[in-house]
């Protein structure tokens, strides 16, 4: 399996640090937190990754190469022209995928413990076109599943906005992970082009392909996109 790290963002959140780094260079104990997942995914034998870059796209280049891909063959996508958002930056890359069946995606600003052989089993069990990782905790935006685990909708909690696709009487709520497994069947109907949401994606196929949750609620998780988050990961993972 190959993996993809959406690297790409402005990070708006994690300002200061952002307006001189790329937030996939911020440092926990001592190392980038693209260094980090890198290893991560390396624990679970994937040694292929492509990284995708935008904003101080250069210093992500540099370090990749400074330190041989921290042990992993990277390919850089390169958005320098464009950033793309998740969709878009997925679909651009999907020529430096090869010939993988399914690629593991996940976000530069995260931090888990999630076990990674586990999603990758279930995936393969369920012959999911694509699966979520997702938890029980607090979100203002959520996906919602049916008793089946499949995908049925998205919820924005702040508003109500409620998106069901496909109709159930009782969609349990999960927040996304900003991990997941996508098969090479999603990328042949990825139905936008450009700048694009995977959210958008998943619920114009949900209805079509099997997107199913992996629900590992009690893995450390962290999303370090504030400087206050930062500093809580660096309590987490030492």
């Amino acid at each position: 399996m190959i993996a993809m790290i959406l690297a790409a963002g402005l990070g708006t959140r994690l300002k200061p640090w952002t307006d001189a780094h790329p937030k996939a260079l911020a440092v926990v104990n001592g190392k980038p937190v693209l260094q980090r997942n890198i290893e991560y995914l390396q624990q679970a034998g994937i040694q292929k990754v492509v990284v995708n870059v935008h904003h101080f796209a250069d210093q992500i280049m540099a370090a990749v190469q400074a330190n041989n891909g921290w042990g992993a063959e990277v390919l850089i996508s390169d958005e320098t022209d464009a950033v793309l958002e998740t969709g878009g930056g997925i679909k651009k890359a999907v020529p430096l995928f090869g010939d993988a069946k399914d690629v593991l995606v996940m976000n530069a600003d995260i931090l888990t413990d999630m076990n990674l052989h586990a999603f990758m089993q279930a995936h393969a069990s369920n012959k999911a076109d694509a699966t979520l990782a997702v938890s029980n905790r607090t979100s203002s935006r959520c996906f919602l599943f049916n008793e089946q685990h499949q995908l049925v909708g998205w919820r924005n909690k702040n508003t109500g906005e409620t998106k069901l696709p496909v109709a159930t009487d009782t969609p349990v709520e999960k927040s996304f992970s900003g991990i997941h497994i996508i098969h090479e069947s999603i990328f042949r109907h990825m139905p936008f082009e450009g700048k694009f949401s995977m959210v958008d994606v998943y619920l114009q196929l949900c209805a079509s392909h099997r997107i199913q949750s992996f629900d590992h609620t009690g893995s450390k998780f962290i999303d370090i996109g504030t400087i206050e988050k930062l500093a809580q990961a660096a309590e987490i993972f030492i």
